[in-house]
């Protein structure tokens, strides 16, 4: 069975307590949760990792090269800042699909950039927590 790593960004595990009119009330245990069942019913195995630490990220990334078949990301804060992290994932060779819940777009200048797009396959932004499903599924498209 193929295995994609879902992988959260620093305060993604505050979902459900952190700015509730940005981000709902849904926890990131119900994204979890609801990603591992929507896997399941798509014939893949998804293992959800979350940290606050971009150096934990990073090896996360790397340590997917030999198990996982896809990433499904949102780096959080580090979307805007972190080189590192998308260093990483361009010697990942699976697909990798970023997303944000809100729209970056549409938020302070300083999120309008994303480091992860230069090497994701498909961002979904500003979708909600629905935007994980829609990019498991992208990612489970493109395998």
């Amino acid at each position: 069975m193929k295995q994609i790593l879902l992988l959260n960004g620093p305060n993604l595990n505050m979902l459900g307590v952190r700015q509730p009119e940005v981000y709902g009330h849904t926890t990131l245990a119900d994204v979890e949760r609801g990603a591992e069942t929507l896997g399941a019913e798509l014939g893949v195995q998804v293992t959800c990792k979350q940290s606050n630490y971009e150096g934990e990220l990073v090896t996360w990334i790397q340590e997917a090269r030999t198990d996982m078949a896809a990433i499904v990301i949102n780096p959080g804060a580090y979307t805007h800042t972190s080189v590192a992290i998308l260093d990483a994932l361009n010697v990942f060779e699976g697909p990798v699909i970023e997303v944000h819940i809100s729209d970056i777009h549409q938020r302070e200048d300083f999120r309008h950039h994303s480091y992860v797009a230069y090497r994701a396959d498909a961002s979904i932004i500003g979708k909600g927590v629905e935007g994980y499903s829609i990019a498991l599924r992208e990612a489970v498209e493109r395998l």
